[in-house]
């Protein structure tokens, strides 16, 4: 009892520190600030509507109007029924954001390496390492929430397999069980497909293993127990995967029907994404060298030199103020790399890289090798087009892959992996049963390599010209002078973090001998040594992330000043759309104050995506109608936006003379083009078959409005003499939007690619569409049941745990 007393103190102080700690580097949180996030910004415009029908009703509404022309909310911050995971989660980020998601880097990993039987003082030194890698800090800063959510709760899943594998059935089962359970719940799948593989690694090590040491059946009741704890934290997050599936399916993600490209060239790749999309964020192979030296290659698009560069001096001798000058050297775009933007480089510490170089020598057992395997997988893959022959086959054959973008974030699992070998490194330098000479052997071997690779880097420095693919935009804007200028300051941070390198790489290579020389004791050497990894990190991480990059918290709940064209549209109280050409689909802040055709997601509509594609980018105008785009925000020749009335546009509803049949979606979109979109509309017979059975007149006479609006519900009252087609400018979406005719159920069918059409009775009547996802209803007696389940094992697991500690009392 008392050791495991010790122990409850030992994990709680260790948990404030890292409370303390992730307060102390987010510490403007602590004056009621926020940081400023440039996707949470989109994000807020996107679930504007939501978000204010859901504090005006106290109802999810599951759609909203605002963006895309309408879409669910299910990848918004939908609330979904028996959701208690998302409240663990909360329980468990107690902390304001973003030092919420710091803490959670932390205690994931140091769960991980709990779980791998670590001293608790190297599993704190672990966790610093993790939680300070600079590609997790900088994905907080620009606001990719769910990533970070997703990546936190990494460790601790990996912590219940290895557990498991263990034998620890119980709390690996249990861990594995909330792990997933959090880990889904964070809701960014294309991390938690990415930590699969490396699972998949883990588990094909173990096997190895399980077969030369002859414990096969061992090896398979693990592998039994984490697949029913995986399906049980995969069920207790049911509505959110089935919702957030069947909306895949409908956006770029799914699969597309055209076989054509917008110039009517065959369509190469009609399932999940593109190859060119999927791969334009692909780390250069040399690049990646920048995990070791973090502006190898410039370091961002936007690096802060403030005075310290050439471009500033050659700025100031040109007469420029030099408040004029430290203003543009804050934002060199030094980064000279193939990606597109770079916010900041996946930099995991020299220390950690050199101590990774000092596991692959000193550490045995199958822990390496899996550790190993995990970080050759993450980088080589992170090539994307750079090692095509890899990226290809698994594009092409390997299940899911080509539904996910940006190839370079798979890089999280080495930033996952070389930390934890490096810890177990240092765990050996503590074992006392390794002798003296092979430790010392191990850190003068690994100190040459990294030490050599560093004085390499300095050597070829003169084979590289340090031009960037965008220097030739850089030019036009700002001259060949100043982008010579560039280039040395390029240069200048080339050489000036490579020595940064090796200075801290020698400083833990000195540390570390000091210790084997035991000229310092256990504990100096784990907190020297963990200051210095801390410096190391913080260090470049305060580059990207720092107290400039938080504000008041009104700011961010307004992100979008409005502007004289916001208000002035806002005056027009009936229901429309607005496009904004400067936006297109890449822009939410339209979306907060209007009901937008554009939006800021990386899984668009995809048929709304086509539309772009074939004809809105174009400047037609008849799909604009269709749409109900009543004012397009065009920019004058100040730069000052305006509000263009279009007074073309075809209304909420209209009835239409004559229906097109076609028989394929490539027809489909192909007879948009000379549409008469108040007249006519076009449907796939293929798709819809009982249109030919359809007998409409419209009278010249006849009237469709719309009498009462709500995201989730439309009503519109109608009169027409005789039956009619009546075209809703809505978005169809067959999966919970369902039609009534005075509140009798009615079929509807999709017209113009894209929009709801009703074969409607003559006379008059009330209309509605009401959104009814039956996948909600579905999905939340599912999470009800694994939540009760998963609930059930663990007050089980502590109820065992705490009979078995009592035994044991009494047997004493």
């Amino acid at each position: 009892m008392k050791s495991g007393l010790k122990a409850f103190y030992t994990h709680f102080f260790v948990l404030v520190f890292f409370v303390i700690t992730a307060l102390a580097y987010f510490n403007p949180v602590l004056q009621g600030k926020v940081i400023e996030q440039s996707d949470i910004r989109q994000y807020t415009g996107m679930a504007k509507e939501q978000n204010d029908f859901r504090k005006k009703t106290g109802e999810e509404p599951y759609w909203t109007n605002s963006a895309f022309g309408g879409m669910p909310t299910y990848q918004l911050g939908a609330y979904y029924p028996h959701d208690y995971i998302k409240k663990l989660d909360r329980l468990i980020r107690f902390l304001p954001r973003p030092a919420d998601y710091l803490f959670l880097y932390f205690l994931g990993f140091y769960i991980l390496l709990c779980c791998l039987k670590v001293d608790y003082r190297l599993a704190v030194l672990g966790a610093l390492a993790f939680g300070f890698s600079t590609y997790l800090i900088i994905i907080l800063g620009v606001g990719h929430n769910a990533k970070a959510h997703a990546l936190a709760y990494m460790p601790m899943l990996l912590g219940g397999v290895i557990l498991t594998f263990r034998g620890k059935y119980l709390w690996g089962f249990v861990l594995t069980a909330i792990a997933m359970a959090l880990e889904v719940g964070a809701n960014h799948y294309q991390m938690t497909y990415y930590f699969m593989l490396l699972v998949l690694i883990v588990g094909i090590v173990y096997l190895i293993d399980a077969i030369r040491k002859k414990k096969i059946k061992h090896y398979f009741a693990s592998v039994g127990l984490l697949i029913i704890a995986v399906v049980l934290g995969i069920s207790a997050n049911a509505t959110s995967l089935l919702a957030t599936k069947e909306y895949a399916d409908w956006s770029t993600r799914g699969t597309s029907e055209l076989t054509i490209t917008p110039d009517g060239s065959p369509k190469t790749n009609t399932k999940g994404l593109s190859k060119d999309y999927i791969t334009q964020y692909s780390y250069g192979i040399v690049e990646s060298l920048n995990l070791f030296v973090p502006r190898l290659f410039g370091g961002s698009n936007a690096e802060d030199l403030g005075g310290n560069s050439k471009t500033y001096d050659f700025l100031i001798d040109q007469g420029i103020s030099r408040s004029q000058a430290l203003d543009f050297s804050k934002n060199l775009p030094l980064y000279w790399g193939q990606q597109p933007i770079v916010a900041a480089p996946a930099y995991i510490g020299a220390i950690i890289f050199f101590l990774f170089l000092l596991g692959l020598i000193l550490v045995k057992g199958r822990s390496k090798w899996w550790l190993l395997a995990g970080v050759i997988m993450s980088l080589i893959l992170s090539w994307g087009k750079n090692f095509g022959l890899l990226t290809d086959f698994m594009i092409d054959y390997f299940p899911l892959y080509n539904k996910f973008r940006a190839v370079s974030s798979i890089q999280v699992i080495l930033e996952l992996c070389a930390p934890v070998l490096g810890i177990l490194a240092l765990r050996e330098l503590l074992n006392k049963s390794v002798g003296k000479s092979e430790k010392l052997k191990a850190l003068k071997l690994s100190f040459l390599i990294t030490f050599g690779m560093g004085i390499a880097l300095f050597l070829i420095k003169g084979m590289f010209n340090f031009e960037g693919p965008s220097d030739g935009t850089l030019e036009r804007y700002y001259g060949d002078e100043i982008l010579s200028l560039i280039r040395l300051d390029r240069e200048a941070v080339y050489t000036n973090d490579l020595l940064r390198t090796l200075i801290f790489v020698s400083l833990a290579a000195a540390v570390i001998w000091l210790y084997l020389k035991e000229r310092i004791k256990t504990n100096l050497f784990i907190v020297a040594l963990g200051v210095l990894i801390v410096v190391d990190l913080v260090g470049v991480d305060l580059r990207y992330v720092n107290k400039e990059d938080f504000v008041s918290k009104r700011r961010m709940a307004e992100p979008f000043p409005e502007s004289p064209a916001d208000r002035q549209i806002a005056q027009d109280e009936s229901v429309y759309r607005v496009y904004n050409p400067q936006e297109g689909l890449n822009g939410a802040s339209t979306s907060y104050y209007h009901k937008s055709i554009g939006g800021y997601h990386a899984a668009k509509p995809a048929r709304l995506q086509d539309l772009f594609d074939f004809y809105i980018y174009k400047g037609n105008l008849g799909i604009l109608n269709m749409l109900n785009v009543k004012y397009v925000i065009q920019q004058d020749e100040e730069g000052k936006s305006i509000p263009t009335l279009n007074p073309d546009a075809n209304g909420n509803a209209w009835f239409v003379n004559k229906l097109i049949e076609v028989q394929s979606a490539d027809a489909e979109i192909k007879a948009l083009e000379n549409l008469d979109v108040k007249k006519e509309a076009v449907v796939n017979t293929a798709r819809f078959t009982a249109i030919n059975r359809f007998n409409f007149h419209t009278d010249s006479l006849a009237t469709v409005a719309l009498t009462d609006y709500k995201p989730n519900h439309l009503t519109y009252k109608s009169s027409n003499p005789n039956a009619g087609i009546l075209v809703f400018s809505e978005m169809y979406y067959e999966n919970g939007w369902n039609a009534y005719i005075d509140g009798q159920p009615k079929d509807h069918f999709r017209v113009n690619y894209v929009l709801r059409a009703l074969n409607v009775p003559g006379g008059d009547h009330t209309i509605e569409f009401k959104f009814e996802p039956q996948i909600i209803k579905k999905g939340s007696q599912i999470t009800l049941t694994g939540s009760i389940v998963l609930g059930l094992i663990i007050l089980g697991g502590i109820g065992y745990s705490v009979r078995r500690s009592s035994k044991k009392d009494g047997e004493e």
